[in-house]
């Protein structure tokens, strides 16, 4: 389910609004910014659905190489929200389609790479470039407080706290233009998929995404 699709179904979902119990919740966080559609499905249950996208850029330090990130955050997500003491508190829980990714470029210092701890001139080294994946189905584990169907119409708030459990993620970094001698080249493909295996240990640590939200309510 793409983007497009999800806003859609959303919509659809608002605008059958007069004849159901349905909430919108137009949210902000951690997820980027979000739509999402709750429905009851019982007295203190209520199904959620929702789509979340955020781009952002940052730079990061990994041995002996800085990576140009860019982060590109979307997840779509079916939620089951539980409110044990009939209140605002809720339990969450649900899986996400989560297409969340980074684009990860080398940038060189001084002119030079150092790829596993070798000096590489960037002139004729060309592009190193790779990519950080997570898997695409994953559960979600949160609490939050607010109930966007509590009795009475109108406007609330309400919070999520949470992680997303996608696991240990895929990293794949290559380098390609090299201009280099082939011997040179040879070594410098070596050298990065060194680079790699050092990426992927850096990102092993990185099995959930943290949720903290704030969001906006409307019951029709």
């Amino acid at each position: 389910m793409n983007c497009k699709h999800s806003l859609a179904a959303l919509l659809l979902l608002g605008a059958a609004a007069s004849h159901a119990q349905v909430a919108l919740t137009a949210s902000g966080g951690t997820t980027g910014a979000g739509l999402h559609a709750s429905v009851r499905v019982q007295s203190g249950l209520n199904a959620r659905f929702g789509v979340n996208a955020l781009n952002y850029s940052t730079n990061r330090a990994v041995s002996d190489v800085e990576y140009d990130l860019k982060l590109r955050l979307m997840t779509v997500e079916a939620l089951l929200d539980y409110f044990p003491a009939g209140g605002s508190f809720r339990l969450s829980g649900g899986l996400v389609h989560n297409g969340n990714k980074a684009e990860v470029a080398a940038r060189p210092a001084g002119g030079t790479f150092t790829f596993n701890n070798n000096v590489y001139d960037a002139a004729t080294v060309g592009t190193v470039e790779g990519s950080v994946k997570f898997r695409t189905l994953a559960p979600y584990l949160g609490i939050g407080w607010g109930n966007p169907l509590a009795a009475g119409k109108g406007w609330s708030f309400s919070t999520d706290v949470g992680v997303i459990l996608h696991g240990s993620p895929r990293t794949n970094l290559a380098s390609s233009g090299c201009t280099a001698s082939a011997e040179v080249c040879a070594r410098l493909a070596n050298d990065v998929e060194a680079e790699n295996q050092a990426l992927r240990e850096d990102a092993r640590d990185f099995k959930a995404f943290p949720v903290i939200r704030v969001g906006l309510s409307y019951r029709f």
